[in-house]
């Protein structure tokens, strides 16, 4: 499927220098809110105790809030699960509190307020277990990076390496500031969907990597400038077309998917619009600024291919 009938004649190296101003800002705000206020860590890592209530009737996050007040949990984080029915109440560790009390205290504050709360799940997650899954998490994210270095510098050459790995961490830093400036739970779900944008930009990078050193075999004559944007303009209907059809599954996903799937939709989409436009601006804009030229993806000659064998003719004079 073609989105233009001709190929497109976009210059994006020649704004290369406004793509990589835009994502400075964009990095300065992601790292500025990771250092001062930082994520907003869900109990997937910090552990703590999960409380699902049901009410008979339909009940609004203000009013379990306002039954929470005065007691231990008042800092609980209360949202929607499934329906407007069904709430979640989310507490973390409390020093003094025993965690086996916990789902009861809350329900029976509830029921102060409303009668019809019933208690419908109750999950305890421990420090330990949180603790161990962030450095879990942390070293996913870690060997995924490493993983693309080693491929992409073996399969192309290690300027490309280096700018896939340059987009993949942009990717990654805004990602984490989105949730971080507003103040969104980052949990379990965020931290797969996390992984899918690696994999998901990583794509388009190879995409637009494969007809960069394809148009230096075929293009006799233009600069890697030329050449790069010559790449980018014949693989851009397939990438928005990729985009397009991806970010209409996630946005049902976020629309309808429910609670549950609201942060890992919510990460997705950040990560696919990011994530497209860092395979343009950033990983082919590094691997230019890296030097990247002509001579470095040519393949090696062959010895002995222009040597004359015993008769003085070369191989490619040989009838």
């Amino acid at each position: 499927m073609e989105l233009f009938k001709n190929v497109p004649n976009i210059d994006f190296m020649g704004r290369r220098r406004v793509g990589f101003a835009l994502s400075a800002v964009l990095l300065v705000l992601s790292l500025g809110s990771l250092l001062v206020q930082g994520l907003h860590l869900g109990l997937d890592f910090t552990g703590g105790t999960l409380v699902e209530t049901a009410y008979e009737e339909p009940v609004e996050v203000a009013e379990v809030k306002a039954a929470l007040q005065g007691s231990a949990y008042e800092d609980a984080e209360v949202l929607h699960f499934g329906s407007s029915r069904e709430v979640l109440v989310r507490v973390p560790p409390l020093d003094g509190v025993e965690q086996s009390t916990v789902s009861q205290q809350i329900l029976e504050r509830l029921r102060q307020d409303r009668a019809d709360a019933t208690l419908q799940r109750v999950e305890f997650v421990g420090p330990e277990v949180g603790r161990e899954l962030t450095q879990k998490g942390l070293l996913a994210l870690l060997y995924a990076l490493g993983g693309v270095l080693l491929y992409v510098a073996f399969r192309f050459e290690y300027r490309f390496a280096l700018g896939a790995v340059a987009a993949l961490v942009h990717d990654i830093l805004l990602i984490l500031g989105f949730f971080s400036l507003m103040r969104l739970p980052f949990d379990l779900t965020v931290l797969a969907a996390v992984l899918a944008t690696i994999g998901y930009s990583l794509n388009d990078t190879i995409v637009v990597s494969d007809r960069v050193r394809e148009n230096f075999l075929k293009v006799r004559k233009g600069s890697t400038e030329h050449i790069m944007n010559l790449a980018i303009n014949q693989s851009l209907s397939r990438t928005l077309v990729t985009s397009l059809t991806t970010l209409l599954v996630v946005g049902a996903l976020l629309l309808i998917g429910g609670e549950t799937l609201r942060g890992f939709s919510l990460a997705l989409l950040v990560g696919i619009v990011v994530g497209t436009y860092s395979s343009i601006f950033i990983a082919s804009a590094s691997s230019l600024a890296l030097g990247v030229s002509k001579q470095d993806l040519m393949p090696p000659e062959k010895e002995g291919a222009d040597q004359p064998d015993q008769t003085g003719m070369p191989p490619s004079s040989r009838s």
